[in-house]
């Protein structure tokens, strides 16, 4: 372990998809907001 910083001796890291996560966290927050949204919507009208 001459080099600790040297990238070729981290071979055993996981791969990653980055642009999948990011479009995935996106898409899952923009559900649940749309999720928020509508039930607020809903509670409105129950309400009025």
């Amino acid at each position: 372990m001459e080099n600790v910083r040297d990238p070729r001796e981290h071979y055993n890291e996981e791969p990653r998809n980055d642009l999948f996560d990011l479009m995935f966290g996106f898409g899952g927050f923009l559900g649940f907001m749309t999720l928020v949204f509508a039930v607020m919507v809903i509670i409105k009208f129950v309400i009025s």
